[in-house]
């Protein structure tokens, strides 16, 4: 008898030698730090230079995942982490992810912006500033809104967004975060920015002392890397992959008439002759031109012969794909810190309505986002203007807040301990004459 473990090792190395995994093991970086090219200009071509890992899966360690592909192992195989894999994998092929992705992204992009100045120690609103004409047209290509929505998608999807200042005339542009490295040097300090396209190289320095640089880099906490941010596509990977192997096995269903798998046993004729080769194939050849395909489901089949039908694959109820899904779609949508009733899953929904929902969404998920952008924003862009001027929002027109918004004026107005002015700042609003007083 055959041993199976050594015929499982015969088969992984039949595999492996085969070449299959090849493009895995030569992308795998190594890790470590390498020295900046020092003479790099802003936005010119440049010999590319090392980057600093983002944390990619070694040669071995991708082998041994996709190794787990074998149906003969018994083990899952998860989508790779990287940004190519988990954007087609999630964005492009889960309605979920999608539906996360684009309900945050649209929902910020309809933010509009605000501009303070500070004067005598105090904040007044600017109404009209190059810095705010520059916020509402960025580019000449992308409007405010546009612009915002590739911001905060590029963010969702990689962990990483890179806004680039480009010069005569001024502009803001979103660089796709796959194309942009990070460049250390031997010490470990950042030193610049890499943006690759195609063969084209281009190399943005980073001041290592004051940091400043043409790239504005926004990333999210990673606990295993201190360059580059972590996506919540990457920790809802498996619950993503369960997911689309549920819709792909339903529809596998589906296209072979609704019928789970199974085997067509031809027992031997009393002689103990049984079929060649040849009558096999076209067995199952004329099987699958006459019974697959939902255009045959519901034909009867017709044995001829001694013939049986053995059912071999576990029925949708047995495996209960609804709730499976379900769950996948709700840690999905629990990753994205959307709450699971604005993606159409309402069964076991915590909220008792869909404004409480969307209320929740903008407090837990939503506003931090806008919190953190803005104050990069006024870290990175705001001083090139003035460094008395602040980046701000009008949340006033968020209309999911405005339950909260009326009982935050109901409380500060009927707070008689506090100044006109002190009311006004407490809601937002910049100071008024005569409003040092009490009303």
């Amino acid at each position: 008898m055959l041993n199976i473990t050594s015929s499982i090792d015969a088969i992984k190395r039949a595999i492996h030698t085969s070449g299959t995994f090849r493009n895995f093991a030569t992308s795998a970086t190594s890790g470590t730090f390498h020295k900046f090219t020092k003479n790099a200009t802003p936005g010119t071509k440049s010999v590319p230079p090392q980057r600093a890992s983002q944390s990619k899966p070694s040669a071995k360690t991708l082998q041994e995942n996709h190794f787990a592909a074998c149906k003969i192992i018994g083990k899952p195989t998860w989508t790779p982490r990287n940004y190519e894999a988990l954007a087609s994998s999630g964005y492009s092929q889960n309605v979920i992810v999608f539906r996360c992705v684009s309900l945050i992204a649209k929902s910020l992009s309809n933010v509009h912006w605000l501009l303070y100045e500070k004067r005598d120690g105090r904040e007044f609103e600017v109404d009209s500033h190059e810095l705010l004409a520059l916020l509402n047209s960025p580019n000449a290509t992308q409007s405010r809104s546009a612009f915002i929505d590739n911001v905060f998608s590029q963010l969702l999807l990689s962990g990483n967004v890179f806004i680039h200042m480009t010069q005569g005339p001024i502009g803001l542009r979103v660089l796709r975060s796959d194309r942009v490295s990070v460049l250390v040097d031997s010490d470990g300090q950042q030193t610049g920015f890499e943006y690759k396209v195609g063969t084209a190289r281009y190399v943005f320095p980073v001041d290592v002392a004051s940091g400043e640089s043409e790239v504005l880099h926004i990333k999210t906490f990673h606990p295993l890397n201190d360059w580059y941010g972590m996506s919540p596509v990457e920790a809802a990977a498996r619950a993503i992959d369960q997911h689309n192997a549920v819709g792909e096995h339903n529809l596998s269903i589906l296209q072979n008439g609704g019928r789970p798998s199974g085997a067509l046993l031809v027992k031997p004729t009393a002689n103990g002759h049984t079929l060649t080769h040849e009558q096999r194939d076209a067995l199952r050849q004329d099987l699958a031109a006459l019974y697959e395909g939902t255009g045959n489901a519901g034909r009867i089949m017709v044995l001829e012969g001694n013939c049986d039908w053995k059912e071999m694959g576990l029925s949708p109820k047995d495996l209960d794909f609804s709730t499976g899904k379900n769950t996948s779609a709700r840690e999905i949508s629990q990753a994205f810190g959307v709450p699971p009733i604005l993606v159409g899953i309402t069964e076991d929904a915590t909220f008792s309505n869909y404004k409480e929902a969307r209320l929740s969404f903008w407090e837990d998920t939503l506003v931090p986002m806008l919190d953190h952008f803005v104050a990069e924003l006024n870290r990175w862009l705001a001083p090139r203007f003035s460094a008395n001027l602040r980046i701000g929002y009008d949340s006033d027109a968020i209309v999911a807040l405005s339950a909260k918004r009326d009982y935050i004026w109901t409380a500060v107005q009927a707070a008689s301990f506090l100044t006109i002015n002190e009311k006004r700042a407490a809601l937002g609003y910049g100071p008024i004459d005569g409003g040092d007083v009490r009303e």
